[in-house]
């Protein structure tokens, strides 16, 4: 069965190192605040000026000043701060944001990626894609495999507008884990419980090697 969204959520969670810094995209990726494992610590970074985010709060936590990136209101974790987003950028141009997790509309099998519009259809502009992705050295994305309409999300090349060239190193849909190869293509690694290898090829329009016996994910 392909997951649902906090499913992929979960399983990016495994992904993350203790003593990351780590910034958080819209839509999923914020998800992932809510299954950090207990075992490890971590900073997570909004672009709009915070470091030290905590999980969703609950409804009588809410406080309307607290916001990340995608206007939705968050928790502060002990030690958290507040500063510019002047500040905020420069600490992602700079380097100094471990990990990225982001969603996505499409992915190349060259690991380019195009998250921020399409053609003909208002949009509010890119945000910190673009810094983010030109910025950092690990980047997951997180998605839907397929689109609304069936098709492929994970192609030979991206047919709309590009935020960041060769810079997406794995991929966890709602069918499977995925890794970008540094010489282009895309590594099945997991599958979500229950979806098989054909499943996953017949949804896949870019280039999928499949080596081996694939496990399941464990979520």
């Amino acid at each position: 069965m392909a997951l649902d969204k906090y499913g992929i959520a979960k399983r990016i969670a495994q992904e993350i190192e203790d003593g990351s810094y780590i910034n958080l995209g819209i839509g999923i990726p914020t998800l992932v605040a809510n299954f950090i494992p207990d075992h490890i610590s971590v900073v997570l970074q909004s672009e709009n000026g915070m470091l030290g985010i905590g999980p969703f709060p609950e409804e009588d936590q809410v406080d309307a000043d607290l916001i990340n990136a995608g206007k939705q209101t968050i928790t502060t974790s002990k030690g958290s701060s507040l500063f510019h987003s002047a500040e905020s950028f420069a600490m992602i141009r700079g380097g100094h944001v471990d990990l990225t997790i982001l969603g996505a509309m499409e992915v190349s099998e060259n690991g380019d990626i195009a998250n921020w519009k399409i053609p003909g259809k208002m949009v509010k502009g890119m945000g910190g894609a673009m810094d983010l992705v030109a910025s950092a050295d690990n980047i997951i994305v997180a998605m839907q495999h397929k689109s609304r309409s069936g098709d492929s999300k994970l192609l030979k090349e991206c047919s709309l507008p590009i935020t960041g060239l060769r810079c997406v190193t794995k991929i966890v849909t709602d069918l499977a884990v995925i890794k970008v190869l540094p010489e282009g293509g895309f590594e099945l690694v997991e599958r979500a419980p229950g979806v098989s290898e054909e499943e996953i090829i017949k949804a896949t329009a870019g280039r999928l090697i499949v080596k081996g016996n694939i496990p399941e994910m464990k979520i």
